[in-house]
């Protein structure tokens, strides 16, 4: 089996996909953070490409951070300050060569994930 990484941001506040998230993936060894990538998500909510692909997989820690705060602003959700949400950093562990989808549900004051399929 081929281990890979997707992820599917949804904004339940307005009820469409969250267009334009910047999405950072790192990778968490003890207390090292290694920065692997950078992806922004298209249209449907969806990055263009799987954020961690098969060829890239390997089992251990890694940290999915949403950048919500620059999205809400970009959709004009009126900032407060600080914004309650700005950061979402979503920890999580692949511990075999699967696929692994951590979808996030996005509104400004809340969110919620998953390990989705």
């Amino acid at each position: 089996m081929v281990g890979y990484l997707t992820t599917h941001v949804l904004d339940t506040a307005r009820g469409c996909p969250a267009d334009g998230l910047r999405i950072d993936l790192v990778r968490i060894e003890g207390s090292v953070r290694t920065h692997i990538r950078t992806l922004y998500t298209n249209d449907d909510g969806r990055t263009d490409e799987q954020i961690l692909p098969a060829g890239e997989f390997n089992i251990g820690t890694y940290e999915l951070v949403f950048h919500a705060g620059a999205y809400l602003d970009a959709c004009g959700v009126p900032p407060e300050e600080p914004r309650f949400l700005d950061e979402i950093p979503l920890r999580f562990g692949m511990s075999e060569a699967a696929h692994y989808h951590v979808p996030l549900l996005l509104s400004p004051f809340g969110y919620s994930t998953y390990r989705g399929s």
